[in-house]
């Protein structure tokens, strides 16, 4: 019998709609059996880990919700080790996991075929840390998600009003005040080539979509490269630059098979991978790569 894995916050600013829309409309199926996980208020990782001990072989898992909900259900598949196939649903501020997918509704993933999608695999120091579906960002834009966290924004994103203005608002106000205040990126290499002191970012796009409104390619259909880009983007200019682009054309990179930053001393950095972002501490060497492992998607 069919069993289909739904994975949602409770605590999300579109939760009702997600019952309404996904787990009372699932409930009403015969012939299947609806398994629920709650995302828990702690990290990534641990939602991950929870879930891939529930997933059996030729589970439909579905993601309702925003981007960290479809990376923890892409974590939990891929670190399962089972034969599972991952559905997203959009209920975030970006959606840009379901957007590369195409998937808007229930009616989109249910009885639909599915593809390969070639997620990116995240190292620290040498071992596995997570893998990310659409993006990697390292340094400034990753700190600047922390935002998202706080309550006064939350409350903001539960209207339809705040998730399409607050989101751009209170980032554009966030960057001007912390532009200047510190060093994003500690001094390191990319590829054995010493970056610019002052390269706040880096960035690595395997989807079609980042941040919503930044468009990407197709790499997630590539078994071995994606595209990558460093920037100093506390230069408003280069920043203005870099939106222009990527919004009406594609955002900038240049194809890679793999990177490794490695630091000049340990450091302390902020990554991010779909708007989920964690502090990395006394780090020396971080890859981003294509993942060995591949995920079953819907896609519509």
């Amino acid at each position: 019998m069919k069993r289909y894995i739904v994975v949602y916050n409770p605590r999300s600013s579109r939760y009702n709609d997600v019952r309404a829309e996904v787990l009372n409309k699932l409930t009403g199926l015969t012939g299947c059996i609806i398994g629920k996980y709650e995302v828990k208020p702690t990290d990534v990782d641990q939602n991950s880990a929870k879930l891939a001990k529930i997933l059996k072989n030729d589970d439909l898992v579905i993601a309702a919700g925003g981007d960290a909900t479809g990376v923890i259900a892409a974590n939990a598949i891929l670190n399962s080790g089972k034969d599972a196939t991952l559905a997203v649903l959009p209920y975030g501020n970006f959606n840009d996991l379901s957007r590369t997918l195409g998937t808007n509704t229930l009616e989109d993933i249910l009885d639909h075929s599915c593809t390969i999608y070639y997620p990116l695999e995240i190292l620290v120091d040498g071992a596995h840390y997570r893998y990310a579906t659409c993006y990697v960002t390292i340094g400034m834009t990753a700190e600047a998600v922390k935002l998202y966290d706080s309550p006064k924004m939350r409350k903001k994103l539960k209207t339809a009003f705040g998730r399409k203005i607050s989101s751009y608002t209170n980032l554009a106000s966030w960057y001007f005040k912390n532009r200047h205040k510190k060093q994003f990126i500690p001094e390191f290499k990319l590829n054995d080539k010493l970056q610019h002191p002052k390269t706040s970012d880096y960035a690595a796009v395997n989807g079609c979509f980042m941040a919503r409104v930044m468009k990407g390619g197709e790499d997630y259909k590539d078994a071995k490269v994606f595209r990558s880009k460093t920037d100093r983007l506390t230069s408003f200019w280069r920043l203005f630059k870099l939106m222009f682009r990527s919004i009406l054309f594609r955002t900038p990179g240049s194809e890679t098979s793999g990177d490794i930053l490695e630091f000049t001393k340990p450091a302390t950095v902020e990554l991010q991978a779909e708007g989920e972002s964690c502090v990395l501490k006394d780090v020396s060497r971080i890859e981003i790569r294509k993942s060995k492992k591949c995920l079953k998607v819907i896609q519509n």
